[in-house]
């Protein structure tokens, strides 16, 4: 089995990589009938000198390989037609902007396995950049509040080499003593929490963050079951809400009133009450001054979130009155930072996690016949049509919606 590592085309430039150097010869290792090309790049993060030298073929050309690996979506003029490719397509929720992508796969008669829908049988995804959307949207928020309060100037995240450095430079910040909410604790809240208590900052449950001050900074974490609770007044539960979304209105407001700084790295589901609305943030009691978006969900359950921002300019400000975007230093504005691609500031740390993730489950399904049916369900497309599990993209592929 021959695997491709295609060079990343897509504009803005994403350095990162399916497979590292070390991730490449653990698999060569591990699985004796594989064999691994690498396409030349000049922007990748690992060069094209540093998987040679761990043995690695570096090819200007594809067209040998059976199976593609690539990160981002393939420009349609660059897929070649009849092959495996896995890449994250941005089509499984109809997205409009990739219409013509899918339509594109299915011309070529491409096998299009998506990231995004690598799961195991319980449906929970194997292969993800969220930890590190976590660890570099916690960073950038303490970068945001550092502007927006003329208290201190951190570097940007992607001038740094790991996780590591961003740590170290935390470390050296003098914080008043703020308090910080956290949304989430899946990859992406508890990458955010890795910084957190990297910097040493003391963490409190949800009681004493409510209803005490402190004379340091302090955070709390907090899921989906302490910032909702059940119209009806029964006593609800995680799973419950996950089930029955619909049954539940927002219990956010008491956190807003004593938070200064607030990281969302939760995940937010159809049907699921908003966390605040714009009529929430224009209440006197609203106290949030900073927002780090990690979701960026925009117009969503985070009402400070009215666009993405991008690497290059990563924070803008929300005006409560007027709900609409300001300069985020006016003392009435709130700043946001919710840049929607945060693991490409991280590409070396993100590359080898997410590496050794799809060397772990993906790669053996090759090998042992798609035993746990890894491949089966993150197949979207073959023979030039969509497979059943993704027929319900069939109307979007045609124009219909």
């Amino acid at each position: 089995m021959k695997f491709g590592i295609i060079r990343e085309r897509k504009n803005p430039p994403d350095r990162r990589v399916v497979l590292s150097p070390s991730a490449c010869q653990n698999v060569l290792s591990q699985f004796p009938k594989a064999l691994i090309l690498v396409e030349s790049s000049p922007i990748r993060v690992f060069t094209d000198d540093e998987y040679r030298e761990k043995g690695l073929e570096v090819v200007y050309g594809m067209d040998a390989c059976e199976v593609l690996l690539g990160v981002k979506e393939v420009p349609i003029d660059a897929l070649i037609s009849n092959k495996k490719y896995f890449f994250f397509s941005h089509t499984i929720k109809k997205q409009p902007y990739n219409r013509e992508l899918l339509r594109a796969v299915l011309d070529k008669k491409i096998e299009l396995y998506d990231h995004e829908v690598i799961t195991n049988p319980k449906g929970q995804r194997l292969v993800a950049f969220g930890r590190y959307a976590g660890i570099v949207g916690a960073y950038n928020g303490f970068r945001t509040y550092g502007f927006k309060f003329n208290l201190f100037q951190l570097p940007k995240a992607e001038t740094l080499k790991d996780q590591q450095a961003l740590i170290s430079e935390l470390k050296k910040l003098h914080l008043p003593n703020i308090k910080i909410l956290l949304t989430g604790r899946g990859r992406v809240g508890n990458g955010a929490k890795e910084m957190l208590d990297g910097m040493g900052i003391k963490k409190v449950g949800v009681d004493d963050y409510l209803k005490k001050t402190f004379s340091e900074p302090i955070y709390c974490q907090i899921d989906a079951s302490e910032y909702n609770k059940r119209k009806d007044g029964v006593r609800g539960s995680k799973m419950d809400f996950f089930q029955n979304p619909h049954e539940y209105r927002s219990n956010f407001f008491r956190f807003a009133k004593v938070t200064d700084f607030y990281i969302a790295g939760h995940f937010y589901g159809d049907g699921a009450p908003y966390l605040y609305t714009r009529e929430d943030v224009k209440h006197p009691d609203f106290n949030i001054k900073v927002v780090a978006d990690i979701s960026c969900d925009i117009d969503g359950p985070v009402a400070t979130t009215i666009r993405a921002s991008t690497i290059a300019e990563p924070i803008y400000g929300y005006d409560p009155m007027t709900e609409s975007e300001t300069d985020f230093r006016q003392e009435k504005a709130i700043a946001v930072m919710a840049v929607d691609n945060l693991p490409c500031e991280l590409p070396r740390d993100a590359s080898i996690g997410f590496g050794e993730a799809f060397s772990k489950y993906v790669i053996p399904a090759f090998f042992n016949n798609d035993e746990e049916g890894i491949l089966e369900r993150a197949r979207m497309t073959q023979n030039g049509k969509l497979t059943q599990r993704y027929a319900y993209l069939q109307d979007y592929v045609d124009g219909k919606e």
